[in-house]
């Protein structure tokens, strides 16, 4: 059942929360941890590109390209474009937020893929991946057929919306295995930094909810906002 509310009221106060979000996270890794680098001598400046980039580039971004058929009042093929660009741009983001992850550990001599947060991280961008191309395959270039796009579609969204939620959540668990280690060296459980965390994690959360309210919300009949204009 449709939320009986305009998509784009939804959709601004899903801008207004990643706005926060993306304010926050640089606080956080710029303020507290003292920057970003790619090579740098202070390996956790490698790693503060991972939470920045994961959230602004991957779950901001195609929490975007999720609402955009219901926020943007467009032709149907451009929205198609700008969806599948947007998923793009989120999708190489991610990948760039995990090989930095990667490269913190390498460089650091930690161990790679021994949390929960990291094997989800894995599997969540691989199905991202999967999604993505069959949707340029499918509905973009060089197209199925009308049944195939019909039947696939329900599904697309479903799975789309799976992996979104997927990725919201993992970024929690993210954020609660850093503050976990960064309180285990020292720092304080209710010091400005690990409010800061929290807080963000918070908004995080809610910026995922109302990009799913925005999806679910109901357009004006004279509108088409549906994910039928895939």
């Amino acid at each position: 059942m449709a939320i009986q509310v305009k998509p784009w009221y939804l959709a601004f106060v899903a801008q207004a929360l990643a706005v926060a979000g993306a304010v926050m996270v640089l606080v956080w890794c710029i303020h507290f941890r003292g920057g970003l680098a790619w090579d740098s001598s202070n390996k956790n400046l490698i790693f503060n590109i991972h939470p920045v980039v994961m959230l602004i580039g991957f779950i901001i971004m195609g929490g975007e390209a999720i609402m955009t058929y219901k926020s943007l009042p467009l032709k149907k093929e451009v929205k198609k474009v700008i969806h599948l660009v947007l998923h793009a741009i989120a999708l190489i983001l991610g990948i760039f937020g995990i090989c930095a992850a990667f490269k913190n550990h390498i460089e650091s001599s930690i161990p790679n893929l021994y949390s929960l947060h990291s094997w989800l991280g894995i599997g969540i961008i691989v199905l991202y991946g999967i999604q993505w191309i069959y949707g340029l395959l499918v509905f973009f270039y060089p197209g199925g057929s009308i049944g195939l796009r019909g039947d696939s579609l329900p599904w697309h969204v479903l799975v789309g919306l799976f992996v979104f939620t997927l990725a919201v959540a993992n970024a929690t668990l993210g954020f609660l295995e850093k503050l976990t280690f960064l309180e285990n060296s020292g720092l304080g459980k209710y010091s400005a930094e690990a409010l800061l965390v929290n807080f963000t994690a918070i908004v995080t959360i809610l910026y995922g909810a109302f990009v799913i309210f925005t999806v679910s919300s109901k357009a004006p009949p004279a509108d088409d906002f549906s994910y039928s204009a895939i």
